[in-house]
């Protein structure tokens, strides 16, 4: 009996859950030229992103936000716009009133715009990108550590 409690008391300390919070069909926290739409290729393979915060205590030390969790999933995908046929999830776990953690996890098919994966596969670990006022890229140059280091030091 006595082992019976020490295993149920376990296990309302660690508290832990999963939850979905909700499916779609397309969504994107960038903002999509109309134009565009029929330029745009869905990728063969999914992908996924976070946002994540601790529970120190019982306090969080953030607020966690789907629009983030959604921002980062686009941000992880080479070229990616916008997300299709996704899930968007929460889960957490608890060690009560010591520490947990919290998050929106976010699955998804990435819409990808051919042009920004094409200049994004070209980027080397030192690339110096030349936009024009209309927001597009003129040209992509690369560049050394040395030169890099000197446009940062100007700046």
């Amino acid at each position: 009996m006595k082992k019976f409690i020490i295993l149920i008391t376990a296990c309302t300390f660690l508290t832990g859950c999963s939850r979905n919070l909700f499916n779609f069909t397309i969504v994107s926290t960038k903002d999509i030229e109309l134009e565009k739409l029929a330029s745009l290729k869905k990728s063969s393979e999914k992908t996924e992103g976070e946002d994540k915060a601790s529970i120190i205590i019982f306090v969080p030390s953030k607020r966690i936000k789907i629009d983030k969790a959604i921002s980062n999933t686009i941000d992880a995908f080479p070229g990616c716009v916008a997300l299709m046929n996704g899930t968007v999830y929460s889960k957490f776990w608890w060690i009560p009133y010591i520490y947990g953690k919290e998050k929106i996890v976010v699955e998804a098919t990435p819409v990808i715009d051919p042009s920004i994966a094409q200049s994004s596969s070209q980027l080397t670990q030192y690339t110096k990108v030349y936009i024009n006022r209309k927001g597009n890229i003129d040209f992509i140059e690369s560049i050394s550590e040395e030169k890099y280091l000197d446009e940062k030091n100007k700046i």
